[in-house]
């Protein structure tokens, strides 16, 4: 992977943000690519992932993945970034340009992009799903209360707008988006959020342990036991979820190819007069 990746000028974020699963996801054909460097100009408490001022982005970026990919031979490829808000796009093009280098190379690959929320920008959104990714996921990461304290420059609003927007607009590509837990939030702010997401049409969730990645990184406030991730699951599917994964090791991408062949094709989930992948 280290040969193939970052030899050759490219990021994981399965190193960058210290992911415990990355042994079982590499041995699942499955691995997920940080793009547009490695440096975030946002500085969320939570996360790994160095911020500062980031690197000019790599003219070559999304062909070196797509060649990674091939000679790495995955099934189902995930690709993420930092958040660069020193873009005029927030890195858009450069999303939709490594999704078809991807569809060029490795045909029968599943994408999965997981976008950062490119400032509220519909025409970025549209930039993207126009690329026509298999998956798109945005994590909105904890309750809204806790964003002042944990998502500093995001915002709640803006991430559950733009999921509704691939929702509404996009219904042939399946939605996705991850918290995590452990971080001070209340089951009842936990349940709001996952009406929230089910009013957005999102339709994946995945719901983690937060992990506190150095000291001086937002403390743990909690360790759930499994059970209580039980919980949690079964609270988002009632909710409407169509599939949650849960547990203190699961991130972003967790069985991400699995969670996909066992969700199957989004339009099949919609009834007949909502299947509108023509207008995308």
């Amino acid at each position: 992977m280290r040969g193939l990746t970052y030899a050759q000028g490219l990021s994981t974020v399965c190193v960058e943000a210290r992911c415990p699963n990355r042994g079982e996801c590499y041995d699942a054909g499955t691995a997920t690519f940080l793009i547009l460097g490695d440096r975030c100009t946002r500085n969320c408490t939570f996360c790994a992932v160095q911020h500062g001022v980031p690197q000019p982005v790599h003219p070559d970026e999304p062909v070196l993945v797509a060649d990674a990919v091939v000679r790495l031979g995955l099934r189902h490829v995930v690709v993420t970034s930092v958040t660069r808000d020193d873009l005029p796009d927030g890195g858009a093009k450069v999303f939709a340009a490594t999704i078809r280098a991807l569809r060029k190379r490795s045909p029968s690959s599943v994408i999965e992009v997981l976008i950062p929320d490119f400032q509220g920008s519909k025409e970025a959104l549209e930039c993207v799903i126009d690329a026509g990714p298999d998956v798109i996921g945005h994590n909105l990461e904890t309750v809204a209360r806790l964003y002042p304290r944990v998502r500093n420059g995001a915002s709640y609003a803006r991430s559950i707008r733009l999921l509704r927007f691939v929702g509404e607009t996009a219904p042939n590509i399946l939605s996705k988006s991850g918290i995590m837990v452990g971080l001070g939030e209340s089951k009842a702010e936990l349940s709001k959020l996952f009406d929230d997401l089910v009013a957005a049409r999102c339709r994946v969730l995945t719901i983690g342990q937060y992990l506190q990645p150095t000291r001086g990184h937002h403390p743990v406030e909690r360790y759930l036991p499994p059970e209580e991730f039980a919980e949690l699951r079964h609270m988002a599917l009632n909710a409407g979820m169509i599939e949650v994964a849960a547990g203190p090791l699961v991130r972003s991408s967790y069985k991400a190819g699995e969670i996909f062949l066992l969700v199957g094709s989004p339009r099949s989930l919609l009834p007949a007069d909502e299947d509108r992948s023509d207008s995308v």
